[in-house]
């Protein structure tokens, strides 16, 4: 059972990698053969645009025909038994280096039938992780829960289930008086990075072993 975990944050050590972390743990937990992938280490772009891989009969059908840093993730993620991608979430969307890594992914196993079928070759269980500063009332009230569902949607129909966790008033920085930041209660943060984000990292844990069951 392989097992990869996709870290779309340019941190390597907070938030996002954290619950990761605890993900893979979580998929180690049930024997599976794990590797954590940082895209912010990776040399590439998004989408091209450049349709070969709905070609018909062409050499690239069914698979991104852009050669660069992101191909041996891409390949690896087709022989993967499951998979999970996390982000922190900037402007109401995940990050920029994650949106062009989903392009990338999604768009050469869906086609333009009238199904919009997927030509993926198996069916694997896949799993987002979210993060943000904002408090989960203020996730529902902005809609960001339309996004995720929209992205379980894509990915589920793609390569067969996804499900996804959020973790909600995160910590941002170790210092909050280095920074100007008065719109966040630096005491109200640490009290949930204290409390509430060991309970985030449990469920990152479930999420991993969940994926690889």
């Amino acid at each position: 059972m392989k097992f990869i975990a996709v870290n779309g944050s340019p941190r390597k050590n907070w938030n996002t990698a954290l619950l990761l972390e605890s993900a893979v743990e979580g998929a180690k937990s049930k024997g599976a053969e794990t590797e954590v992938v940082h895209l912010y280490d990776i040399d590439f772009k998004g989408c091209h645009s450049c349709f070969a891989c709905k070609l018909i009969g062409g050499n690239s059908y069914g698979k991104c025909a852009v050669k660069d840093g992101l191909t041996p993730l891409l390949e690896k993620i087709s022989e993967a038994d499951a998979f999970v991608i996390g982000s922190p979430i900037y402007y109401a969307d995940v990050t920029g280096e994650t949106r062009s890594f989903m392009e990338r992914l999604f768009y050469p196993f869906m086609m333009y039938d009238k199904n919009y079928s997927s030509i993926f070759p198996k069916k694997i269980k896949t799993g987002f992780i979210y993060d943000m500063n904002q408090k989960e009332e203020m996730m529902k009230t902005r809609g960001y829960e339309y996004f995720f569902e929209m992205n379980k949607t894509y990915m589920g129909k793609i390569f067969g289930s996804c499900e996804y966790i959020t973790a909600c008033n995160t910590y941002q920085f170790n210092d909050y008086s280095k920074y100007e930041c008065s719109a966040f209660d630096p005491v109200a943060k640490k009290e949930s990075r204290d409390n509430q984000f060991p309970i985030d990292r449990q469920k990152a844990f479930e999420l991993g072993a969940s994926l690889v069951c």
